[in-house]
Protein backbone atom coordinates (compact mmCIF):
# COMPACT_ATOMS: atom_id res chain seq x y z
CA UNK A 1 0.00 0.00 0.00
CA UNK A 2 1.37 3.52 -0.76
CA UNK A 3 2.41 5.33 2.39
CA UNK A 4 2.21 2.15 4.49
CA UNK A 5 1.99 3.33 8.09
CA UNK A 6 4.97 3.07 10.41
CA UNK A 7 4.60 1.19 13.72
CA UNK A 8 4.22 4.34 15.81
CA UNK A 9 1.61 5.69 13.37
CA UNK A 10 -0.46 2.55 13.88
CA UNK A 11 -0.01 2.96 17.65
CA UNK A 12 -1.37 6.51 17.42
CA UNK A 13 -4.45 5.33 15.53
CA UNK A 14 -5.04 2.54 18.05
CA UNK A 15 -4.71 5.00 20.95
CA UNK A 16 -7.39 7.22 19.39
CA UNK A 17 -9.80 4.36 18.76
CA UNK A 18 -9.27 3.00 22.27
CA UNK A 19 -9.81 6.46 23.75
CA UNK A 20 -13.07 6.85 21.88
CA UNK A 21 -14.16 3.38 23.02
CA UNK A 22 -13.43 4.46 26.60
CA UNK A 23 -15.90 7.33 26.31
CA UNK A 24 -13.79 10.40 25.51
CA UNK A 25 -14.47 11.84 22.07
CA UNK A 26 -12.18 14.91 21.75
CA UNK A 27 -8.69 13.41 21.69
CA UNK A 28 -5.33 14.71 20.50
CA UNK A 29 -2.13 13.19 19.12
CA UNK A 30 1.20 15.04 19.35
CA UNK A 31 3.80 13.98 16.79
CA UNK A 32 7.05 15.81 16.00
CA UNK A 33 7.34 17.62 12.70
CA UNK A 34 8.34 14.98 10.17
CA UNK A 35 6.52 12.14 11.92
CA UNK A 36 3.87 12.05 9.19
CA UNK A 37 0.72 13.19 10.94
CA UNK A 38 -1.02 13.58 7.56
CA UNK A 39 -0.30 9.90 6.85
CA UNK A 40 -1.70 8.99 10.28
CA UNK A 41 -4.99 10.81 9.90
CA UNK A 42 -5.36 9.64 6.29
CA UNK A 43 -5.12 6.02 7.45
CA UNK A 44 -7.42 6.84 10.37
CA UNK A 45 -10.10 8.19 8.04
CA UNK A 46 -9.65 5.19 5.70
CA UNK A 47 -10.06 2.74 8.61
CA UNK A 48 -13.00 4.50 10.24
CA UNK A 49 -15.29 5.01 7.24
CA UNK A 50 -16.75 1.49 7.36
CA UNK A 51 -17.77 1.97 11.00
CA UNK A 52 -19.49 5.34 10.51
CA UNK A 53 -22.77 3.90 9.20
CA UNK A 54 -22.73 5.85 5.96
CA UNK A 55 -21.60 9.11 7.52
CA UNK A 56 -18.49 10.94 6.27
CA UNK A 57 -15.18 12.18 7.65
CA UNK A 58 -14.30 15.87 7.80
CA UNK A 59 -10.69 17.11 7.88
CA UNK A 60 -10.32 20.73 9.03
CA UNK A 61 -7.18 22.67 8.10
CA UNK A 62 -6.37 26.37 8.25
CA UNK A 63 -4.04 26.99 5.30
CA UNK A 64 -4.28 26.26 1.60
CA UNK A 65 -1.06 24.22 1.49
CA UNK A 66 -2.30 21.99 4.32
CA UNK A 67 -5.64 21.41 2.57
CA UNK A 68 -4.02 20.34 -0.70
CA UNK A 69 -1.49 18.13 1.15
CA UNK A 70 -4.21 16.38 3.12
CA UNK A 71 -6.35 15.73 0.05
CA UNK A 72 -3.46 14.28 -1.96
CA UNK A 73 -2.29 12.09 0.93
CA UNK A 74 -5.80 10.71 1.46
CA UNK A 75 -5.92 9.67 -2.20
CA UNK A 76 -2.44 8.16 -1.96
CA UNK A 77 -3.57 6.02 0.99
CA UNK A 78 -6.77 4.93 -0.79
CA UNK A 79 -7.15 5.92 -4.47
CA UNK A 80 -10.78 4.72 -4.36
CA UNK A 81 -11.78 7.34 -1.78
CA UNK A 82 -13.98 10.16 -2.95
CA UNK A 83 -12.20 13.20 -1.51
CA UNK A 84 -13.89 16.60 -1.71
CA UNK A 85 -12.42 20.03 -0.99
CA UNK A 86 -14.35 22.91 0.53
CA UNK A 87 -12.59 26.29 0.49
CA UNK A 88 -13.27 29.71 -0.99
CA UNK A 89 -15.01 29.06 -4.34
CA UNK A 90 -14.72 25.26 -4.16
CA UNK A 91 -17.60 23.34 -2.66
CA UNK A 92 -17.04 19.66 -3.54
CA UNK A 93 -18.76 17.80 -0.73
CA UNK A 94 -21.99 16.28 -2.04
CA UNK A 95 -20.68 12.81 -2.92
CA UNK A 96 -17.42 12.81 -0.94
CA UNK A 97 -16.41 10.13 1.58
CA UNK A 98 -13.88 12.51 3.12
CA UNK A 99 -14.17 16.30 2.99
CA UNK A 100 -11.07 18.45 3.47
CA UNK A 101 -12.18 21.95 4.38
CA UNK A 102 -10.76 25.33 5.24
CA UNK A 103 -11.67 26.49 8.73
CA UNK A 104 -12.13 30.02 7.36
CA UNK A 105 -14.77 28.74 4.93
CA UNK A 106 -16.49 26.61 7.57
CA UNK A 107 -16.67 29.71 9.79
CA UNK A 108 -19.38 30.95 7.39
CA UNK A 109 -22.58 29.46 8.80
CA UNK A 110 -24.26 28.67 5.46
CA UNK A 111 -21.13 26.86 4.21
CA UNK A 112 -20.87 24.55 7.20
CA UNK A 113 -24.63 24.01 7.42
CA UNK A 114 -24.60 22.67 3.85
CA UNK A 115 -22.31 19.81 4.90
CA UNK A 116 -24.34 16.93 6.34
CA UNK A 117 -23.74 13.48 7.86
CA UNK A 118 -20.34 13.99 9.50
CA UNK A 119 -19.38 11.07 11.74
CA UNK A 120 -15.66 11.80 12.28
CA UNK A 121 -13.83 15.13 12.59
CA UNK A 122 -10.06 15.46 12.16
CA UNK A 123 -8.33 18.74 13.03
CA UNK A 124 -4.93 19.41 11.50
CA UNK A 125 -2.55 21.66 13.48
CA UNK A 126 -4.97 21.35 16.38
CA UNK A 127 -3.06 23.75 18.63
CA UNK A 128 -5.18 26.43 16.87
CA UNK A 129 -8.42 24.81 18.02
CA UNK A 130 -9.05 27.04 21.04
CA UNK A 131 -9.69 29.99 18.70
CA UNK A 132 -13.32 31.05 18.58
CA UNK A 133 -13.61 30.17 14.87
CA UNK A 134 -12.55 26.58 15.51
CA UNK A 135 -14.78 26.29 18.58
CA UNK A 136 -17.85 27.38 16.59
CA UNK A 137 -17.08 24.94 13.77
CA UNK A 138 -16.34 22.01 16.09
CA UNK A 139 -19.48 22.64 18.10
CA UNK A 140 -21.58 22.68 14.93
CA UNK A 141 -20.25 19.29 13.82
CA UNK A 142 -20.98 17.63 17.17
CA UNK A 143 -17.64 17.78 18.99
CA UNK A 144 -19.49 18.35 22.28
CA UNK A 145 -22.24 15.89 21.38
CA UNK A 146 -20.23 12.67 21.10
CA UNK A 147 -18.92 12.79 17.51
CA UNK A 148 -15.34 11.40 17.60
CA UNK A 149 -12.79 14.17 17.07
CA UNK A 150 -9.04 13.67 16.52
CA UNK A 151 -6.58 16.56 16.72
CA UNK A 152 -3.05 16.39 15.33
CA UNK A 153 -0.16 18.76 16.03
CA UNK A 154 3.58 18.87 16.55
CA UNK A 155 3.19 20.98 19.66
CA UNK A 156 0.23 21.30 22.01
CA UNK A 157 0.94 24.90 22.99
CA UNK A 158 -0.92 28.11 22.40
CA UNK A 159 0.15 31.39 23.95
CA UNK A 160 -3.35 32.55 24.94
CA UNK A 161 -4.44 29.23 26.39
CA UNK A 162 -7.77 27.44 26.24
CA UNK A 163 -6.69 24.13 24.72
CA UNK A 164 -7.68 22.17 27.80
CA UNK A 165 -11.27 23.24 27.15
CA UNK A 166 -11.14 21.63 23.69
CA UNK A 167 -9.05 18.48 24.06
CA UNK A 168 -9.97 16.05 26.79
CA UNK A 169 -6.74 14.07 26.58
CA UNK A 170 -3.54 13.65 24.60
CA UNK A 171 -3.73 9.91 23.93
CA UNK A 172 -0.46 9.52 22.05
CA UNK A 173 2.77 11.49 22.15
CA UNK A 174 6.05 10.72 20.45
CA UNK A 175 9.23 12.50 21.43
CA UNK A 176 11.62 13.86 18.86
CA UNK A 177 14.50 11.93 20.43
CA UNK A 178 12.67 8.66 19.73
CA UNK A 179 12.27 9.73 16.11
CA UNK A 180 15.98 10.56 15.86
CA UNK A 181 17.05 7.30 17.54
CA UNK A 182 14.85 5.24 15.18
CA UNK A 183 16.16 7.03 12.09
CA UNK A 184 12.89 8.71 11.18
CA UNK A 185 14.39 12.19 11.75
CA UNK A 186 17.90 13.60 11.46
CA UNK A 187 19.93 14.52 14.49
CA UNK A 188 20.46 18.26 14.92
CA UNK A 189 23.44 20.32 16.09
CA UNK A 190 23.14 23.86 17.39
CA UNK A 191 25.39 26.89 17.12
CA UNK A 192 24.74 30.35 18.53
CA UNK A 193 25.16 33.46 16.42
CA UNK A 194 25.88 36.00 19.13
CA UNK A 195 25.26 39.61 18.16
CA UNK A 196 26.58 41.85 20.94
CA UNK A 197 24.70 44.90 19.63
CA UNK A 198 21.33 43.09 19.69
CA UNK A 199 19.52 44.14 22.88
CA UNK A 200 16.41 42.01 23.31
CA UNK A 201 15.68 43.62 26.68
CA UNK A 202 14.19 46.57 24.77
CA UNK A 203 11.76 44.31 22.90
CA UNK A 204 8.39 44.14 24.61
CA UNK A 205 6.31 41.00 25.13
CA UNK A 206 2.73 40.59 23.93
CA UNK A 207 0.65 37.42 24.27
CA UNK A 208 3.57 35.61 25.89
CA UNK A 209 6.14 36.26 23.15
CA UNK A 210 8.35 39.01 21.77
CA UNK A 211 6.57 41.62 19.63
CA UNK A 212 7.34 40.94 15.96
CA UNK A 213 7.69 44.54 14.79
CA UNK A 214 10.01 45.58 17.59
CA UNK A 215 12.01 42.39 17.22
CA UNK A 216 12.44 42.96 13.46
CA UNK A 217 13.64 46.53 14.02
CA UNK A 218 16.08 45.37 16.72
CA UNK A 219 17.53 42.76 14.35
CA UNK A 220 17.92 45.24 11.51
CA UNK A 221 19.36 48.06 13.67
CA UNK A 222 21.88 45.76 15.37
CA UNK A 223 23.46 44.44 12.18
CA UNK A 224 22.25 40.93 13.03
CA UNK A 225 21.30 40.20 9.41
CA UNK A 226 24.87 40.71 8.21
CA UNK A 227 26.06 38.52 11.10
CA UNK A 228 23.64 35.79 9.95
CA UNK A 229 25.00 35.98 6.41
CA UNK A 230 28.59 35.68 7.64
CA UNK A 231 27.71 32.76 9.91
CA UNK A 232 25.98 31.01 7.02
CA UNK A 233 29.12 31.27 4.89
CA UNK A 234 31.31 30.13 7.80
CA UNK A 235 29.21 27.18 8.98
CA UNK A 236 26.66 26.21 6.33
CA UNK A 237 28.04 27.27 2.96
CA UNK A 238 27.17 23.89 1.42
CA UNK A 239 23.76 23.45 3.11
CA UNK A 240 20.33 24.37 1.74
CA UNK A 241 18.52 26.24 4.47
CA UNK A 242 15.56 28.23 5.74
CA UNK A 243 15.76 31.48 7.74
CA UNK A 244 12.83 32.42 10.00
CA UNK A 245 12.36 36.14 10.64
CA UNK A 246 9.73 38.18 12.52
CA UNK A 247 8.65 40.56 9.74
CA UNK A 248 8.39 40.72 5.95
CA UNK A 249 10.94 43.54 5.87
CA UNK A 250 13.41 41.45 7.86
CA UNK A 251 12.92 38.46 5.57
CA UNK A 252 13.61 40.62 2.53
CA UNK A 253 16.63 42.28 4.15
CA UNK A 254 18.02 38.91 5.28
CA UNK A 255 17.85 37.64 1.69
CA UNK A 256 19.75 40.74 0.53
CA UNK A 257 22.46 40.19 3.14
CA UNK A 258 22.88 36.56 2.08
CA UNK A 259 23.06 37.48 -1.61
CA UNK A 260 25.71 40.07 -0.76
CA UNK A 261 28.04 37.30 0.47
CA UNK A 262 27.40 35.01 -2.50
CA UNK A 263 24.54 32.85 -1.17
CA UNK A 264 21.55 32.55 -3.52
CA UNK A 265 18.58 33.51 -1.36
CA UNK A 266 14.93 34.45 -1.87
CA UNK A 267 12.25 35.69 0.55
CA UNK A 268 8.70 34.37 0.93
CA UNK A 269 5.89 35.78 3.07
CA UNK A 270 2.19 35.34 3.73
CA UNK A 271 0.77 38.09 1.49
CA UNK A 272 3.11 37.28 -1.39
CA UNK A 273 1.30 36.44 -4.64
CA UNK A 274 0.35 32.76 -4.72
CA UNK A 275 2.03 32.06 -8.07
CA UNK A 276 5.20 33.93 -7.11
CA UNK A 277 5.44 32.07 -3.81
CA UNK A 278 4.92 28.69 -5.47
CA UNK A 279 7.57 29.54 -8.07
CA UNK A 280 10.04 30.55 -5.35
CA UNK A 281 9.43 27.35 -3.38
CA UNK A 282 9.85 25.33 -6.58
CA UNK A 283 13.22 27.02 -7.26
CA UNK A 284 14.30 26.12 -3.72
CA UNK A 285 13.24 22.49 -4.15
CA UNK A 286 15.14 22.36 -7.47
CA UNK A 287 18.32 23.73 -5.88
CA UNK A 288 18.28 27.00 -7.83
CA UNK A 289 17.90 28.91 -4.53
CA UNK A 290 20.09 27.80 -1.62
CA UNK A 291 18.32 29.66 1.19
CA UNK A 292 14.72 30.71 1.75
CA UNK A 293 14.10 33.59 4.13
CA UNK A 294 10.55 33.83 5.40
CA UNK A 295 8.26 35.70 7.72
CA UNK A 296 6.69 32.82 9.63
CA UNK A 297 5.00 31.30 6.57
CA UNK A 298 6.95 28.02 6.55
CA UNK A 299 6.25 26.88 10.11
CA UNK A 300 3.41 24.56 9.05
CA UNK A 301 2.79 22.49 5.94
CA UNK A 302 6.18 23.15 4.30
CA UNK A 303 7.88 19.96 3.18
CA UNK A 304 11.43 20.15 1.78
CA UNK A 305 13.43 17.23 3.23
CA UNK A 306 16.71 18.37 1.68
CA UNK A 307 16.73 21.38 4.03
CA UNK A 308 19.71 20.85 6.34
CA UNK A 309 20.15 24.27 7.99
CA UNK A 310 17.62 26.25 10.00
CA UNK A 311 18.36 29.82 11.09
CA UNK A 312 16.15 31.06 13.91
CA UNK A 313 16.40 34.80 13.33
CA UNK A 314 13.13 35.13 15.19
CA UNK A 315 14.16 34.61 18.84
CA UNK A 316 11.11 33.33 20.71
CA UNK A 317 9.94 32.53 24.21
CA UNK A 318 7.54 29.91 22.83
CA UNK A 319 8.88 26.34 22.74
CA UNK A 320 5.97 25.43 20.48
CA UNK A 321 6.89 28.00 17.84
CA UNK A 322 10.55 27.03 18.15
CA UNK A 323 9.73 23.36 17.50
CA UNK A 324 7.66 24.34 14.45
CA UNK A 325 10.58 26.30 13.01
CA UNK A 326 13.40 23.86 13.65
CA UNK A 327 11.29 20.86 12.65
CA UNK A 328 11.43 22.06 9.04
CA UNK A 329 15.03 20.90 8.85
CA UNK A 330 14.85 17.48 10.49
CA UNK A 331 13.36 15.28 7.76
CA UNK A 332 15.87 12.75 6.42
CA UNK A 333 16.98 12.91 2.79
CA UNK A 334 19.61 11.15 0.64
CA UNK A 335 23.09 12.37 1.53
CA UNK A 336 21.88 14.26 4.58
CA UNK A 337 23.56 13.17 7.82
CA UNK A 338 22.29 15.85 10.21
CA UNK A 339 20.77 19.30 10.45
CA UNK A 340 22.50 22.46 11.63
CA UNK A 341 20.61 24.96 13.77
CA UNK A 342 21.90 28.55 13.86
CA UNK A 343 20.31 30.45 16.75
CA UNK A 344 20.51 34.25 16.73
CA UNK A 345 21.29 35.45 20.25
CA UNK A 346 21.62 38.96 21.60
CA UNK A 347 23.45 40.31 24.60
CA UNK A 348 22.37 38.91 27.98
CA UNK A 349 18.59 39.01 28.01
CA UNK A 350 15.93 39.05 30.70
CA UNK A 351 13.83 36.88 28.39
CA UNK A 352 13.92 33.09 28.70
CA UNK A 353 14.28 32.13 25.05
CA UNK A 354 13.55 28.71 23.60
CA UNK A 355 16.66 26.78 22.54
CA UNK A 356 17.86 23.43 21.20
CA UNK A 357 16.87 21.50 24.33
CA UNK A 358 13.24 22.67 23.92
CA UNK A 359 12.91 20.41 20.88
CA UNK A 360 12.41 17.48 23.23
CA UNK A 361 9.97 17.07 26.10
CA UNK A 362 12.64 15.20 28.04
CA UNK A 363 14.91 16.67 30.67
CA UNK A 364 18.28 16.89 28.91
CA UNK A 365 20.11 19.67 30.73
CA UNK A 366 21.92 22.47 28.93
CA UNK A 367 22.92 22.33 25.26
CA UNK A 368 26.66 22.25 24.62
CA UNK A 369 28.16 24.06 21.65
CA UNK A 370 28.76 21.60 18.84
CA UNK A 371 26.89 18.73 20.51
CA UNK A 372 23.91 17.22 18.76
CA UNK A 373 20.57 16.92 20.52
CA UNK A 374 21.00 13.16 20.79
CA UNK A 375 24.50 13.55 22.26
CA UNK A 376 23.23 16.13 24.77
CA UNK A 377 20.45 13.75 25.81
CA UNK A 378 22.78 10.76 26.14
CA UNK A 379 25.22 12.76 28.25
CA UNK A 380 22.41 13.88 30.51
CA UNK A 381 21.05 10.37 31.01
CA UNK A 382 24.54 9.09 31.82
CA UNK A 383 25.23 11.83 34.39
CA UNK A 384 21.81 12.27 35.97
CA UNK A 385 20.49 8.67 35.92
CA UNK A 386 17.03 10.10 35.38
CA UNK A 387 17.09 11.64 38.84
CA UNK A 388 13.91 11.76 40.86
CA UNK A 389 11.84 10.39 37.97
CA UNK A 390 8.74 10.03 40.10
CA UNK A 391 8.85 13.71 41.04
CA UNK A 392 9.26 15.08 37.53
CA UNK A 393 6.27 16.66 35.89
CA UNK A 394 5.60 15.26 32.43
CA UNK A 395 5.77 17.45 29.35
CA UNK A 396 2.00 17.10 29.02
CA UNK A 397 1.55 18.81 32.37
CA UNK A 398 4.02 21.57 31.57
CA UNK A 399 2.36 22.29 28.23
CA UNK A 400 -1.19 22.28 29.60
CA UNK A 401 -0.41 24.55 32.55
CA UNK A 402 1.85 26.75 30.43
CA UNK A 403 -0.86 27.43 27.83
CA UNK A 404 -3.62 28.21 30.32
CA UNK A 405 -5.05 31.73 30.65
CA UNK A 406 -5.54 31.11 34.38
CA UNK A 407 -2.86 32.05 36.92
CA UNK A 408 -1.65 28.58 37.95
CA UNK A 409 1.19 28.44 40.48
CA UNK A 410 3.17 25.54 41.87
CA UNK A 411 4.40 24.92 45.39
CA UNK A 412 7.95 23.83 46.10
CA UNK A 413 6.86 20.19 46.41
CA UNK A 414 5.13 20.25 43.00
CA UNK A 415 1.45 20.88 43.79
CA UNK A 416 -0.36 23.03 41.18
CA UNK A 417 -2.85 25.51 42.66
CA UNK A 418 -5.00 28.58 41.97
CA UNK A 419 -5.26 31.07 44.84
CA UNK A 420 -8.71 32.67 44.85
CA UNK A 421 -8.54 34.66 48.10
CA UNK A 422 -6.41 34.65 51.22
CA UNK A 423 -8.85 32.07 52.62
CA UNK A 424 -9.57 29.91 49.56
CA UNK A 425 -7.32 27.83 47.28
CA UNK A 426 -8.10 25.31 44.52
CA UNK A 427 -5.46 22.64 43.92
CA UNK A 428 -4.77 19.32 42.18
CA UNK A 429 -3.73 16.22 44.10
CA UNK A 430 -2.08 13.47 42.06
CA UNK A 431 -3.81 10.11 42.48
CA UNK A 432 -1.19 7.70 43.91
CA UNK A 433 0.30 5.29 41.38
CA UNK A 434 -1.50 6.81 38.38
CA UNK A 435 -1.31 9.79 36.02
CA UNK A 436 -4.73 10.94 37.20
CA UNK A 437 -5.62 13.88 39.44
CA UNK A 438 -8.22 14.74 42.05
CA UNK A 439 -9.66 18.21 42.45
CA UNK A 440 -9.61 19.84 45.90
CA UNK A 441 -10.69 23.11 47.50
CA UNK A 442 -9.16 24.45 50.72
CA UNK A 443 -10.79 27.16 52.79
CA UNK A 444 -9.60 28.56 56.10
CA UNK A 445 -13.01 27.75 57.61
CA UNK A 446 -13.50 24.14 56.44
CA UNK A 447 -10.07 22.87 55.43
CA UNK A 448 -9.84 20.55 52.41
CA UNK A 449 -13.04 19.57 50.63
CA UNK A 450 -13.45 17.23 47.63
CA UNK A 451 -16.06 17.90 44.92
CA UNK A 452 -19.43 16.16 45.13
CA UNK A 453 -18.33 13.66 42.47
CA UNK A 454 -14.85 12.78 43.72
CA UNK A 455 -13.24 10.83 40.90
CA UNK A 456 -9.67 10.85 39.61
CA UNK A 457 -9.48 12.44 36.16
CA UNK A 458 -6.90 12.91 33.39
CA UNK A 459 -4.94 16.11 33.79
CA UNK A 460 -6.67 18.05 30.99
CA UNK A 461 -10.10 17.28 32.45
CA UNK A 462 -9.10 18.10 36.03
CA UNK A 463 -7.41 21.31 34.96
CA UNK A 464 -10.41 22.47 32.93
CA UNK A 465 -12.80 21.62 35.80
CA UNK A 466 -10.84 23.65 38.36
CA UNK A 467 -10.43 26.57 35.95
CA UNK A 468 -14.21 26.67 35.51
CA UNK A 469 -14.57 26.80 39.31
CA UNK A 470 -11.95 29.55 39.56
CA UNK A 471 -13.79 31.74 37.05
CA UNK A 472 -17.03 31.26 38.97
CA UNK A 473 -15.57 31.94 42.42
CA UNK A 474 -13.15 34.84 41.88
CA UNK A 475 -12.92 38.05 39.84
CA UNK A 476 -11.37 37.45 36.42
CA UNK A 477 -8.67 40.07 36.96
CA UNK A 478 -7.44 38.17 40.02
CA UNK A 479 -7.10 34.71 38.48
CA UNK A 480 -6.10 35.72 34.92
CA UNK A 481 -2.43 35.24 34.08
CA UNK A 482 -2.40 38.25 31.73
CA UNK A 483 -4.29 40.63 34.06
CA UNK A 484 -3.22 44.24 33.50
CA UNK A 485 -2.22 44.88 37.12
CA UNK A 486 0.47 42.19 36.96
CA UNK A 487 2.76 44.25 34.70
CA UNK A 488 2.79 47.31 37.02
CA UNK A 489 5.58 47.94 39.58
CA UNK A 490 5.23 46.07 42.90
CA UNK A 491 3.78 48.02 45.79
CA UNK A 492 5.95 48.96 48.81
CA UNK A 493 3.55 46.90 50.96
CA UNK A 494 4.15 43.74 48.89
CA UNK A 495 7.92 44.27 48.93
CA UNK A 496 7.83 44.80 52.69
CA UNK A 497 5.90 41.55 53.16
CA UNK A 498 8.52 39.71 51.12
CA UNK A 499 11.25 41.07 53.38
CA UNK A 500 9.34 39.92 56.49
CA UNK A 501 8.80 36.44 55.02
CA UNK A 502 12.41 36.14 53.91
CA UNK A 503 11.47 35.93 50.21
CA UNK A 504 14.19 37.05 47.79
CA UNK A 505 12.72 39.27 45.07
CA UNK A 506 14.72 39.32 41.80
CA UNK A 507 15.64 42.78 40.57
CA UNK A 508 13.12 44.17 38.09
CA UNK A 509 10.22 41.96 39.21
CA UNK A 510 6.77 43.32 38.45
CA UNK A 511 3.68 43.27 40.69
CA UNK A 512 2.47 39.93 39.32
CA UNK A 513 5.79 38.20 39.86
CA UNK A 514 6.03 39.47 43.44
CA UNK A 515 2.43 38.35 44.14
CA UNK A 516 3.32 34.90 42.77
CA UNK A 517 6.32 34.62 45.10
CA UNK A 518 4.15 35.49 48.11
CA UNK A 519 1.38 33.08 47.13
CA UNK A 520 3.78 30.18 46.50
CA UNK A 521 5.31 30.77 49.94
CA UNK A 522 2.02 31.02 51.84
CA UNK A 523 0.03 28.36 50.01
CA UNK A 524 3.03 26.02 50.13
CA UNK A 525 3.05 26.32 53.93
CA UNK A 526 -0.71 25.68 54.10
CA UNK A 527 -0.72 22.63 51.83
CA UNK A 528 2.33 21.06 53.49
CA UNK A 529 0.48 21.12 56.81
CA UNK A 530 -2.58 19.30 55.48
CA UNK A 531 -3.52 15.68 55.90
CA UNK A 532 -5.51 15.12 52.72
CA UNK A 533 -8.70 13.08 52.94
CA UNK A 534 -8.40 9.56 51.54
CA UNK A 535 -9.66 9.01 48.01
Amino acid sequence: MPFAPRPYQLDAIEALRQGWADGHNRLAVVLPTGAGKTVVFSHLAHQMLDSLGGRRALVIAHREELIEQAASKLLAVDPMLRVGIVKAQRDDHQDADVIVASVQTLAVARRREAIKDIGLVIVDECHHAAARTYMDVLRHFGAWDGVPVAGFTATMTRTDGGLAEVWQDVVFRLDILDMISDGYLCDVRGKAITVDTLDLNKVKTRGGDLVDGQLGKALEDSGALDAIAKAYVDHASDRPGVVFTPTVATAQAAAESLRAVGITAAPVWGDMGRDERRATLARYSAGEVQVLTNCMVLTEGFDAPHTSCIVVARPTKSPGLYVQMVGRGLRPAPGKSDALLLDVMGSASRHKLASLVDLTDREVGEASEGKSLREVAEEHVASEKRRQLAAQVTAEEINLFGESTIRWLRTGDGTWFIRLTSAMVLFLARDPGTRLYRMRRWTAADGVQPPREDVARPLAEALAWLEQQARALAPGAFVARQARWRSSPPSPKALGLCRRLGIAVPKGSNAGEVADLIDVNRVGDVLRSLILPAA
